[in-house]
């Protein structure tokens, strides 16, 4: 019953902390990452709201320190997916009934505890299980998280306001259910906040959830996790499990009540689910929702009016930040001849400069690749351009496993513009440059908008605002996150609003109010006061 209207109005960004020496916040972070790392996790599934232990059991180790235990995880199999769904959707009715703010109010808390008293225990599960540094960890597993959370209330908050209009003697009114069944949330390794997002994002709008992280999230994921339990997350809403993803896959996409899918990683795998769940459509109550944000080759063109600090800069953050493992980073560039020779000494300066190691030496801007599958991969890259006389490599190239998954942020100047570095997603420090002929800008927009299949994130360096409309507009379907002399990395919730098309997903803007429509099934009721008692209509009163 609910007995009033309840305003949720639009949050402020939750405010970055800054780890400088001597701060509060540093020490804080300093502590928790030596609690954390005196103990050896156990670190359960949660299904029903029960922790659930398998005895199969994988290590979690950091990146940057392949020595050192973290702690273990319970491993899954077909029969917890199938308890998780069955716990799900006996919880879905009671979820789905409980009024808004109630459901609204569980999400806040959770961001207050992550704003107050997790903080340093989001930010420090995250900087040893993904090789974050503290800042990175800040901005993504303390901040965006928040924002996600009290952004995402606010949104729905307004979705429910959205009331058709009613004629004289009509009511109308429109109810925003949560989808009929379950949703599944595969969620990645490199972004502790989509994470938290994906599942937590349907939930609210009452749905419930199969969440499944990346194997190498898990430290984090299972933190946050708890925070929601502690919020007071009905069981069964959230159901957290450790499977791999042809398994869950297997058993979610065939079904009955599966109702939507919620995705973030690699463009083949989100083709294989699209191509699963088309081929047991029949087998569906309703038609589910696919919400997908896959991969990125993002790009920089700088033009001939740009300044190369600018552009340099821009290249040294949102190719190299996170070991250039964000969706968004820069992987291509694009430099005029003009400025060449200048960019590329700024690059090579900038990386001779970063120092790399542990995320607990906060000196260090470069951490650890995720795994040494990822290391390997990376490594290929590097070494397969000494074979080809047109590529050389500027900066960096150093691979180095013996600790952890070090690779030096590299630089590698092509003269192919179709060069495999510049087409294909790398996923790691890696960046190519191509340099243009000052004269060919427009020439090149269209090289940049046909060289990839993605199209996520991008960005124009220039001075002339001739030359930053000429690129808006050529480009206009090349980028879903689109950025004006800055780096394309960086995106902030409720600021813009992330996701790209092409083979880069389905662009539903997770940190918006588009990515929540998904997660709802509207019903029109129209209630009709002085209802007629007489089939006829006065034109059949003709004589």
């Amino acid at each position: 019953m609910n007995l009033g209207y309840f305003a949720y109005p639009l949050p402020q960004n939750e405010p970055v902390l800054n780890y400088a020496p001597g701060s509060k916040e540093k020490s804080e972070q300093k502590k928790v990452l030596k609690e954390l790392k005196s103990i050896q996790a156990d670190i359960p599934m949660y299904i029903g709201g029960k922790e659930v232990r398998t005895n199969k059991l994988i290590e979690l180790r950091p990146p940057h320190e392949t020595l050192h235990l973290l702690g273990k995880f319970h491993e899954g199999d077909e029969s917890h997916i199938r308890d998780a769904i069955d716990a799900a959707l006996a919880a879905r009715e009671k979820w789905a009934a409980l009024s808004w703010e109630n459901r609204a109010n569980i999400f806040l808390r959770a961001a207050d505890l992550i704003a107050t008293k997790y903080r340093y225990h989001m930010n420090g599960t995250t900087m040893l299980g993904q090789s974050k540094n503290v800042y990175q960890a800040e901005i993504d597993s303390a901040c965006e998280l928040i924002d996600f959370l009290r952004f995402n209330v606010h949104y729905l908050s307004e979705i429910y306001r959205q009331q058709p209009s009613s004629a004289q003697g009509v009511h109308n009114r429109m109810e925003y259910r949560g989808l009929e069944g379950f949703v599944l949330a595969v969620t990645p390794f490199n972004f502790t906040a989509i994470g938290g997002n994906l599942p937590t994002s349907a939930a609210m709008c009452g749905n419930v959830v199969l969440w499944k992280p990346a194997h190498t999230q898990i430290f984090s994921a299972q933190m946050f996790m708890r925070i929601l339990i502690e919020a007071g997350l009905p069981e069964g809403v959230i159901n957290l499990l450790y499977v791999d993803g042809p398994t869950i896959g297997k058993i979610c996409f065939s079904h009955r009540d599966f109702a939507g899918v919620h995705f973030t990683g690699s463009t083949g795998v989100f083709n294989e689910m699209w191509k699963t769940i088309g081929a047991n459509m029949s087998n569906y109550k309703s038609y589910p929702r696919i919400v997908g944000e896959t991969g990125g080759k993002d790009f920089v063109i700088a033009h001939e009016s740009a300044d190369p600090d600018v552009v340099s800069t821009a290249l040294l953050r949102g190719a190299f930040e996170f070991q250039g493992q964000k969706c968004s980073a820069a992987s291509r560039a694009y430099i005029p001849s003009n400025i060449a020779d200048a960019v590329k000494d700024k690059l090579v300066k900038g990386i001779n400069s970063f120092s790399m190691g542990s995320v607990e030496d906060f000196s260090n801007f470069i951490n650890a690749v995720i795994d040494e599958k990822s290391f390997d991969r990376i490594e290929k890259y590097i070494k397969d351009t000494s074979s080809n006389p047109d590529v050389s490599i500027l900066a960096g190239g150093r691979c180095d496993k013996s600790k952890g998954y070090f690779i030096q942020p590299t630089v590698i100047e092509t003269k192919d513009p179709n060069y495999v570095t510049m087409c294909e997603e790398i996923f790691g420090p890696v960046l190519t440059i191509y340099v243009y002929d000052a004269a060919n800008f427009e020439e090149t927009l269209e090289l940049v908008d046909t060289t990839s299949p993605y199209a996520l994130t991008g960005s124009v360096i220039a001075r002339d605002r001739h030359a930053v409309e000429l690129a808006t507009e050529k480009l206009r379907h090349a980028a879903g996150n689109f950025y004006i002399n800055d780096k394309p990395t960086g995106a902030v919730v409720g600021q813009q609003p992330f996701g790209g098309a092409r083979a880069s997903g389905t662009n539903d803007k997770a940190g918006s109010i588009l990515n929540l429509y998904r997660w709802l099934s509207a019903r029109t009721i129209k209630e009709t006061f002085n209802p007629p008692t007489n089939y006829g209509y006065s034109f059949l009163d003709e004589k």
